[in-house]
């Protein structure tokens, strides 16, 4: 089970169904920005924003990331649902979140959730991804890590060189969850910008091919990896007019 005490969460007030946001693989619940109360607010919904743990005000992990690191998440993911008593959920996920929430809704025996919102979730390697860690590395190594130690302070070289390196080692090459995502019957709405520098529009038509539930697409132009952030009214549209519907 997840010690949800040693997990940072944020709550904020509203009605069912609760939306979890979950945060890419170099994020936090600072790193959302004004995203989750904005979707909170335009539903009326409740929400918990929190840190994975190695992440943000989160404790560091116990355990040494595997390839199979989102497998992983996605069983805590369950553990932290049921120690946290939610029951009616939206899952709203970035990047590896979105994987995360993907997975989480194609473990055996869990409730479905209302729905999942997969942005820029990855589903198997492309080029184009370990060429966009590559860029991050040359990054972090040039400014972003002092921009990163304000959101993760002391777990920030861990968190990225765990990240980094994971996504660009061989052991990952074989990482692919297309098969496995058929046990995923609620509706998921894929957003995607059309500049993703991380993925292209294979992951969002694989998706579409591999869940056994309703699955939308909302195409963003002119936005790259963040489209919660780089084309926030865009990205807020789509995501209330889909979870509305659900």
């Amino acid at each position: 089970m997840v010690a949800a005490e040693s997990l940072y969460v944020e709550r904020i007030a509203g009605a069912r169904p609760v939306l979890v946001f979950l945060h890419h693989g170099l994020g936090c619940v600072s790193l959302w920005r004004d995203f989750p109360r904005r979707v909170s607010e335009a539903m009326g919904c409740a929400a918990l924003v929190y840190d994975r743990c190695g992440h943000g005000r989160s404790g560091a992990c116990g355990y040494e990331r595997q390839p199979d690191y989102l497998h992983v998440e996605a069983a805590r993911l369950r553990d932290f649902i049921q120690a946290q008593g939610l029951g009616d959920v939206v899952l709203i996920g970035h990047s590896d979140g979105g994987t995360i929430a993907l997975l989480y809704a194609a473990l055996e025996g869990v409730s479905q959730p209302r729905g999942i919102v997969a942005e820029a979730s990855h589903l198997f390697v492309e080029d184009v991804t370990r060429a966009g860690v590559r860029a991050a590395v040359d990054g972090y190594r040039n400014g972003m890590r002092e921009k990163l130690m304000r959101h993760h302070g002391g777990n920030t070289d861990r968190l990225f060189w765990d990240w980094a390196g994971g996504w660009l080692s061989p052991r990952f090459d074989g990482f692919d969850i297309r098969g496995e995502l058929q046990g995923v019957r609620c509706p998921v709405l894929a957003v995607q910008g059309a500049d993703d520098e991380y993925g292209t529009l294979k992951q969002v038509e694989a998706l579409e091919r591999a869940v056994s539930g309703p699955c939308e697409r909302a195409m963003i132009p002119a936005c790259g990896h963040e489209p919660h952030l780089q084309a926030q009214g865009a990205t807020l549209d789509a995501v209330t007019r889909a979870v509305l519907g659900w």
